[in-house]
């Protein structure tokens, strides 16, 4: 779509040709279904060619999910939560900089293009709005980044083990989008890691703590 983009007038949309579709039902485009209750609905200008200049995803989650870390290439990213709390995690590049934003209903997180972030429900439940400049927005997926990067680059550029990226990111077997992907892998993997008061990371063979929970 050669206009695709930010469009600031409407000269994709013809009299000669009478008045576009601008009506749709945008719960008949999923995005992503994870279950019921971790879903996302997605509306850009492939359901309504009229509406050029941007997009817009129905996102409900639920405690325990998240919206995996990504980024958008091509467009800036408004979030706005309708209920429950979440919190929106930005890595500002131009800072090296990591930045969470505990937000409630009513309240929004702006997100530049091309900055690293996502989002995890504090909340039982949560149900966001999502708003983006261009009606046909990319993102990039961090499940993609880490399944298909091969393990050998991590450890050339890293200085960490091929072998052991290779078994920590094998349950990674397509993208992920809302997860984790088996919640129950989650639970029993990850489950004793919140119960530990530090955890430890260990690069070049040097034990480097992390923060304190």
């Amino acid at each position: 779509m050669s206009k695709s983009g930010f469009v600031p007038d409407n000269s994709n949309i013809k009299k000669s040709s009478g008045t576009p579709n601008l009506s749709v039902n945008y719960k008949q485009n999923v995005l992503f279904k994870r279950n019921d209750q971790n879903i996302a609905y997605q509306l850009t200008s492939t359901q309504l060619p009229a509406m050029l200049g941007g997009a817009f995803v129905d996102l409900y989650m639920t405690k325990g999910h998240m919206r995996e870390p990504h980024w958008h290439p091509n467009a800036w990213e408004l979030d706005i939560v309708v209920s429950g709390e979440v919190q929106v995690s930005i890595l500002d590049p131009d800072t090296s900089s990591m930045h969470n934003y505990r937000i409630k209903e009513g309240e929004v997180v702006f997100i530049p293009m091309g900055w690293w972030h996502w989002i995890e429900p504090l909340s039982e439940e949560a149900h966001l709005h999502l708003f983006f400049n261009n009606d046909q927005f990319e993102s990039t997926e961090g499940s993609d980044v880490l399944r298909l990067t091969p393990p050998i680059v991590f450890q050339k550029a890293y200085g960490v083990s091929a072998s052991e990226v290779a078994e920590a990111v094998a349950p990674i077997t397509d993208t992920v989008i809302i997860g984790p992907p088996n919640h129950s892998f989650y639970q029993k993997s990850y489950l004793k890691d919140e119960r530990d008061e530090r955890i430890v990371v260990k690069i070049n063979e040097k034990v480097v703590p992390a923060e304190d929970k």
